[in-house]
């Protein structure tokens, strides 16, 4: 009897171990396919992206330079679109690198981030060195355009909120994996990187309102608009690696 009820404690924690065996989490990506991904206003997967190794991959011989970018590579899980959720995933970039994910997407727009909020990825450490972003800046009024602003750094919400004051971000160099966690419910919305939590917002609010109008969407009226949508990834001219790609629909 001692054997048989360790046996059954065996085959009990080996299934409780098991990602896949969690039945509140998608997956939106198996590891070995791109099933259920396609391009932002396409039906077909754009150039440069495949599964491979257990990755979520963007492939690209060249670092493109931030003056020189033109984008058009975007990719949106299509199989469902989420409203209240807990998005988590692994993903890495290099040197120079910058993407983005995208939630609350819809189509029909020259890109995901004309409407659809984004956590922000970027090489927070050697963007600059490698990309102007001077003429850009400058088009907000930054005081120092040539430097990286706060809301244009990793874990941002683009262009809206930053890290909160006091938070001591962990985020590792290019070329290493970092996680994210992105939690968003009509009350309350939490970014992750790393186990830190580094801000929130309340969405709608007047203080989002105020954000939201302050200039950088003024040519994006439907920014900020939707409250369900597609989750997307952008491409910003660099490679691009993810994984452990999964979901959890927030339900009352």
């Amino acid at each position: 009897m001692r054997y048989f009820l360790l046996i059954i404690a065996v085959l009990f924690i080996g299934c409780e171990s098991n990602p896949k065996k969690e039945s509140n989490w998608i997956f939106l990506f198996d590891g070995k396919t791109t099933n259920g991904w396609r391009g932002y206003n396409s039906n077909e997967i754009p150039p440069g992206w495949i599964a491979k190794e257990g990755m979520l991959m963007f492939e690209r011989k060249d670092l493109q330079l931030e003056q020189d970018y033109e984008g058009g590579r975007d990719l949106i899980y299509y199989k469902e679109q989420f409203d209240e959720f807990e998005l988590y995933l692994e993903w890495k970039i290099p040197p120079g690198g910058n993407s983005g994910i995208f939630y609350h997407v819809q189509e029909g727009y020259n890109f995901p981030g004309e409407a659809s909020p984004e956590y922000q990825l970027i090489d927070d450490v050697n963007y600059t060195k490698i990309h102007d972003v001077t003429e850009y800046n400058k088009s907000f009024g930054e005081s120092e355009p040539e430097k990286l602003q706060d809301w244009q750094k990793t874990g941002a919400n683009y262009a809206m909120h930053t890290v909160s004051e006091g938070v001591e971000k962990v985020l590792f160099p290019a070329g290493e994996w970092n996680s994210t966690r992105i939690i968003f419910t009509n009350e309350n919305v939490e970014h992750w990187l790393n186990g830190v939590k580094l801000l929130s917002f309340v969405p709608w609010s007047e203080e989002w309102d105020k954000l939201r109008n302050s200039g950088k969407w003024n040519d994006y009226p439907d920014y900020g608009k939707y409250k369900t949508g597609y989750i997307s990834f952008q491409d910003h001219g660099s490679s691009l690696w993810f994984r452990n790609i999964k979901l959890k629909k927030i339900v009352y």
